[in-house]
């Protein structure tokens, strides 16, 4: 015999009007009656009619966790014999019908009483019910009986709760369907799921203006000729590096697509209604109802934002698809993503753009669209790259500089690199780094340097024309970004400024933050970036003083081999600490940035997201190229001369660029610092980090399971499994990785061609890299509609017109590039470059040196040393003027700066006439975006014809029942029962 309980609660208000709570049991016996207890159970619930809002339907599991229910509508604990048969492990509600578009995620704890209170039923019955499915049974002893052993209340879990009553009650009063899930293996932790009906996708899809496809379709403009005959050529060759996903394939029709409107839903191919919203739509329309949707028990309104600020929500996030590994996977987008774009094995191939847009929205979609064709220009800048190299490869043996400075014949001595305890040395002992410099330091370096310019405007024009052709495949054309909602913290501190204010003046007008109310945190922000940056500039001046120091120390070496390797030594351990302290100091300015941009307290999330980016990128850009902007401007320029040098705390002399010059040494410093934050930061970090919290939460979970062996078994729900990933923390990480490596790729590659193939080859690894994480690592983001990268364009923008101006400089400057040009047109007496090195030194004699800075060996070489040479444009010591800057250093500098003129002017001229030349808009999609309103317009006109159609139709009905009427006699137009008929309007005779 099967027995249901049925109980309700009466609470009187104090306006003496009674209110009923009904608490819905199950049955006893739950395998005599599992259709019926399943019906009841996976009902859908909403708000009562009127006259019976009194009355709610609760499971008395909410007894012992709520206590008593405040609110109008309250949620249907999911209870089932075997709820997972029906809901795909969490992907469905119980009923099995309606899909889960987002899941609300809280952290409760049971009161003692309750649990003590279970135990003693469960010992007084003798029935075999499970713990998890039988509940206490009400009654006046069991009431007492909690009276009596309640504990301490908490009031501030009592207001979360509370809380989060109201503000599923205002969800459910919005349209959304509930069902609440704390039956879970992760104690204390309660699931709230959310689904989202028909007629609300309708109403928020109409509120959001989503373009959704009508059932008009479209043929799309082929190519015709040879382009058509290239084009077939092209797909066959490239179909092996193709994903193997139906949205990658060529489409020859389209769907017109129009903002949803519910009063025009017969103009929409609604023909399956249940994929007409997608999972990424749902989502999207779900999350702006949270953050629509307030609860007003805090002196202010507070939507998701502020709830999951506040505590009340510990996560909210939609549902992935499905498993993504495992043989017995039903087919999903995830399960597809991991196969075809999320694994290192497809490297090769292109990424499935559409697919990714589908599943995780199109701010992302255009990360990854943007990082794809970055890539892909990357091809063409490694190829001339390598040939730039492989050309200094090949003349290094036919460089007369440095054959000069090779021949031991030539005797040039060389004066002490510091004082004391260097000696004399010979020039031929740099032999290995002049033939070295010659690999990045020669004439293909300036046409490289031209080529790259033109390189970054043409790759920001390539990423125009294919935002343009994804904004018309997406259906993006036309949106505009609406006004985005307050953040928590924004509400928060015009909350704070309105009680002071109330407090004050009792004024309750609604209050916003001005600049006087951010003062302080722009005072903050301003002398903590200072901070930072003279923090860094004092790293770069400690490494300096490190390298002075260290190349005195090795330079007292007695083997000549080891004097030769001193700057490459001291070079390269200076690169490896710098490289440390920059990958430390990304980490704090990252934390240091985004609490600079919290204290502003920017109103909305874009506000927030730009000003943070600013900060990070303004941070990391000057961490990282402060060291490169000092090796290529700044060492060897304030040295002095042998005699009167220039000393850091009078003790510690300048150092000095190698007599082959400093390009070298900056291209040493450029590729360890760009390959070590590479491989370290970009991918050891996302890998190795990602993969140690996974194993923290697999071991704490461990732990948690071996209490319990049946939980253990049990297959985790969907929810369950996403919560224990990471969640999504934006694209910032992401983009700035990859600014960063642009302009290394970009500001200095006159100094090291091989920086476009380095960071090809990083892109391929950080695609799958990033698309792994994304899919297996990270929690799904709520889909974002953008139309563009937002500022990060206007970022690479800066840096392409940068970079033109660096290079130039860099060339003109840190290279030997001018003074042999001005030595072989001004100074060869054969048009050869034969002479060049001894042109470049200068002499000094050693009587000269300051007390107390001559070697203290001068016989180190075998011989009395009586004039030494050094690299500069000074007169001799037998001149008038000795040591005075000669005129060769004033006709070097005037061709250096007019080089950096005409390079500059010249290349931008070019830039902007790639510019220029290349439309943003590709001719075929302006042609098709013409097409699709001349098609929506023909829609609406036969629309509107076909109204007009009806309208005539009825009115000569209408005229025709008229004149039927006229000829009737008026006797025969009452009806049997007496009544008028359709020409009652008439006047009757009688």
């Amino acid at each position: 015999m099967r027995r249901i309980w049925l109980c309700y609660v009466c609470t009187c208000s104090v306006d003496g009007d009674s209110e009923f709570y009904g608490v819905d049991f199950l049955p006893e016996d739950l395998n005599e009656a599992p259709e019926e207890t399943g019906m009841r159970v996976n009902k859908k619930y909403s708000c009562l009619p009127a006259e019976e809002k009194g009355i709610h339907i609760i499971n008395i599991r909410a007894i012992e966790d709520i206590g008593y229910d405040q609110h109008e509508s309250t949620l249907l604990n999911s209870l089932s014999k075997n709820p997972d048969a029906d809901c795909k492990y969490g992907l469905y509600f119980r009923d099995g019908k309606r899909k889960v578009d987002y899941i609300l995620v809280y952290h409760y704890k049971k009161s003692s009483a309750g649990k003590t209170l279970t135990r003693r039923v469960h010992h007084n019955d003798s029935s075999a019910r499970s713990t998890k499915q039988d509940q206490p049974l009400p009654g006046k002893g069991v009431q007492l009986e909690m009276r009596e052993s309640e504990p301490h209340v908490d009031y501030h879990e009592d207001d979360k709760r509370f809380r989060r009553e109201e503000y599923e009650g205002n969800l459910v009063e919005a349209g959304l369907e509930l069902e609440r899930d704390e039956d879970t293996k992760i104690h204390g932790v309660g699931f709230v799921k959310i689904h989202a009906p028909w007629n609300v996708l309708c109403r928020e899809a109409e509120f959001l203006k989503l373009k959704m496809p009508t059932k008009k379709m479209y043929q799309i403009n082929q190519t015709h000729g040879l382009l058509k005959k290239i084009n077939s050529v092209i797909q066959k060759i490239t179909e092996p590096i193709q994903p193997k996903v139906a949205e990658h394939k060529p489409q020859t029709v389209k769907r017109l697509s129009y903002p949803f409107s519910r009063e025009k839903q017969h103009l929409f191919d609604l023909s399956d209604r249940d994929s007409f919203f997608d999972s990424k739509t749902r989502s999207t329309i779900v999350y702006e109802i949270l953050k629509r949707t307030t609860c007003t028990k805090a002196k202010y309104s507070m939507g998701i934002t502020s709830l999951l600020a506040n505590g009340v929500y510990s996560a909210a996030y939609p549902l992935h698809d499905g498993d993504y590994e495992g043989e017995n996977t039903e087919p999903n987008d995830r399960k597809l993503l991991c196969e075809e774009w999320a694994s290192y094995g497809v490297f090769y191939k292109y990424q499935p753009i559409d697919l990714v847009r589908k599943y995780f929205g199109e701010k992302i979609g255009l990360y990854f669209a943007w990082l794809g064709v970055y890539t892909q220009m990357l091809i063409p800048a490694s190829i001339v790259g390598i040939i730039v190299f492989l050309y200094g490869c090949a003349t290094v043996d036919e460089n007369i500089p440095s054959m000069e400075m090779c021949d031991q014949r030539n005797n040039i001595t060389m004066c002490p690199l510091c004082d004391r305890t260097c000696s004399y040395w010979k020039m031929s002992s740099a032999c290995a780094t002049a033939r070295a410099s010659h690999l990045f330091d020669n004439p293909a370096t300036v046409f490289f340097s031209v080529f790259m310019a033109l390189w970054a405007a043409t790759f920001m024009e390539h990423w125009k024309r294919k935002q343009m052709r994804l904004n018309y495949r997406w259906d993006l054309t036309g949106f505009e970004e609406e006004e985005d909602h307050p953040r928590a913290e924004y509400e928060a501190k015009v909350l704070e400024k309105s009680l002071r204010k109330e407090h004050k003046h009792k004024e309750t007008d609604k209050e916003k933050l001005t600049w006087k109310d951010r003062f302080p945190a722009y005072l903050t922000n301003f002398v903590g970036i200072i901070f930072m940056v003279g923090l860094t500039f004092a790293i770069v001046f400690g490494v300096i003083i490190y390298r002075i120091s260290t190349a005195a120390a090795l330079a007292i070496s007695s083997t000549p081999s080891g004097r030769s390797s001193v700057r490459v030594t001291v070079t390269a351990t200076a690169v490896i600490i710098n490289l440390v302290v920059i990958i430390i100091l990304d980490e704090v300015y990252g934390c240091i940035a985004r609490w600079l941009t919290q204290i502003e307290v920017p109103k909305t999330d874009k506000n927030f997201e730009e000003r943070l980016i600013f900060k990070a990128f303004l941070l990391k850009f000057v961490n990282a190229y402060t060291p490169i902007f000092y090796v290529a401007f700044f060492k060897g320029r304030f040295v002095g001369r042998p005699g009167d040098y220039v000393y850091i705390f009078h003790s510690f002399r300048m150092e000095e660029c190698a007599p082959g010059g400093c390009l070298m040494e900056l291209c040493i410093q450029l590729s360890i610092i760009m390959l070590g934050k590479q491989l370290i930061q970009n991918n050891l970090f996302e890998i190795g980090i990602p993969k140690m919290k996974k194993f923290i939460r697999y071991m704490k979970l461990k732990r948690r399971r071996s209490l319990d062996h049946e939980e253990h078994m049990k297959k985790k729900q969907r929810y369950e499994v996403d919560y224990n990933l990471e969640p999504f923390a934006g694209l910032t990480p992401e983009y700035m990785e990859m600014i960063i490596q642009f302009g290394f790729v970009t500001l200095f590659v006159a100094s090291f061609p091989l920086a476009p193939l380095f960071a090809l080859l990083n892109n391929i690894i950080e695609i799958r890299l990033d698309a792994k994480k994304f899919v297996t690592e990270l929690r799904r983001p709520v889909a974002v509609r953008a139309k563009d990268i937002g500022i990060w364009y206007n970022i690479l923008r800066g840096i392409g017109k940068l970079a033109v101006i660096i290079n130039a400089f860099v060339i003109s400057f840190t290279s030997d590039f001018i003074p042999r040009l001005v030595y072989l047109y001004m100074y060869s007496e054969n048009g050869t470059m034969h002479g060049f090195v001894n042109h470049t030194l200068s002499s000094f004699n050693v009587s000269d040196f300051q007390a107390g800075t001559a070697p203290n060996d001068p016989m180190d070489l075998g011989y009395e040393v009586q004039i030494c040479r050094y690299k500069d444009y000074r007169e001799p010591p037998w001149s008038e003027n000795k040591y005075d800057i000669s005129k060769d250093f004033w006709a070097v500098l005037a061709a250096r700066l007019a080089f950096v003129i005409v390079f500059q002017n010249l290349v931008m001229f070019m830039s902007d006439f790639v510019d220029w030349i290349i439309p943003d808009i590709p001719k075929d999609i302006s042609q098709q975006i013409h097409k699709e309103k001349v098609l929506m317009v023909e829609v609406f006109m036969r629309e509107e014809q076909g109204k007009l159609q009806m309208l005539e139709t009825w009115k000569d009905k209408d005229k025709k029942k008229g004149e039927n009427c006229n000829n009737h006699s008026p006797r025969l137009s009452r009806s049997h029962s007496g009544s008028l008929s359709s020409c009652h309007s008439y006047p009757l005779d009688v």
